[in-house]
């Protein structure tokens, strides 16, 4: 019997300085995800979307380098709290962005359910930065590191715990952008990385084989989590922070069909869609296509 997939949506752009981005969400529904998942014979519960307090001017100078910390605490805790309960019930989380902060949330409800969370990071960024080493001061950059209990302490200790996840289970995939602060974290760490370079070298299947294998070995649930920027901006445009020379959407339906076929995937999230800086809103169109591969939409 299949599961059934709780959606929350998370219509934050205070992770980042680009406006638009806290559309995701609706762009997503736009684009027929429940209308495919239910497609695939899914029972689809719509939980809608966090409502997102914006910062006032009092709030933009709180002492911190951090953007919008204060708003980002708050519905990271909100969604982790909806997240937790959602598993509880033995439901799929299936979470829209939404900047890529939300992943803080998501893992923090998430992780607290199992002993080795592992952590596929599908994106063109590390997302490992901290206060200290982010050029920018923007959250999204750094909820990697924060769910390894890397930076601010409102924000490594939400939900109450933490670390969310050890370094060990995770894989990024796609990576091509990575500051000096976030290559020190993974040589740190250990963390596994396949960039293009490898993608490019080894094709995708190989890539997939080897970290759906890396993470049966020491996990008991995997976490998908997608940033649209991971796929070449020629196909998914409509993001804020496009990387050139990117997966492509080939690769990418072959990587979540693989994943699919694995059965390691407990929840995911789809985030950093924007789209005003999108193209007659192809980049959800291809974001609800790669979560038909996901959920096991097949061509015979």
């Amino acid at each position: 019997m299949k599961t059934n997939i709780s959606i929350i949506g998370v219509p934050m752009d205070l992770g980042q300085s680009r406006r638009g981005v806290d559309m995701g969400p609706s762009a997503l529904r736009y684009a027929g995800a429940i209308e495919k998942l239910e497609e695939l014979d899914f029972q689809i519960i719509d939980l809608g979307d966090i409502p997102i307090n914006r910062p006032a001017q009092s709030d933009l100078n709180d002492g911190s380098n951090l953007k919008n910390l204060k708003q980002v605490i708050e519905a990271n805790q909100q969604l982790g709290d909806m997240v937790d309960q959602e598993v509880k019930k033995g439901n799929f989380p299936l979470i829209f962005g939404g900047d890529h902060s939300i992943a803080i949330g998501s893992l923090a409800g998430v992780s607290k359910h199992y002993e080795n969370l592992g952590v596929i990071w599908y994106d063109a960024h590390g997302d490992l930065n901290s206060e200290e080493t982010s050029p920018s001061g923007n959250i999204h950059g750094m909820p990697l590191a924060v769910s390894l209990g890397i930076g601010h302490d409102n924000l490594i200790n939400i939900s109450n715990y933490t670390p969310k996840v050890k370094p060990e289970n995770i894989v990024i995939i796609g990576a091509r952008s990575l500051d000096p602060g976030e290559r020190a974290v993974i040589r740190d760490k250990g963390i596994k990385v396949f960039t293009m370079h490898e993608i490019d070298r080894m094709g995708m299947s190989q890539v997939m084989e080897e970290s759906i294998d890396y993470l049966k070995e020491r996990t008991d649930g995997v976490h998908l989590s997608l940033d649209l920027d991971g796929i070449d901006p020629s196909e998914a445009p409509g993001v804020g922070t496009p990387v050139l020379g990117g997966i492509t959407y080939r690769e990418s339906h072959l990587a979540m069909e693989m994943l699919e076929e694995s059965g390691i995937i407990t929840s995911a999230e789809f985030v950093e869609i924007n789209p005003i800086l999108d193209e007659k809103n192809k980049t959800a169109t291809v974001a609800v296509a790669l979560m038909g591969s996901l959920f096991g939409e097949k061509l015979k």
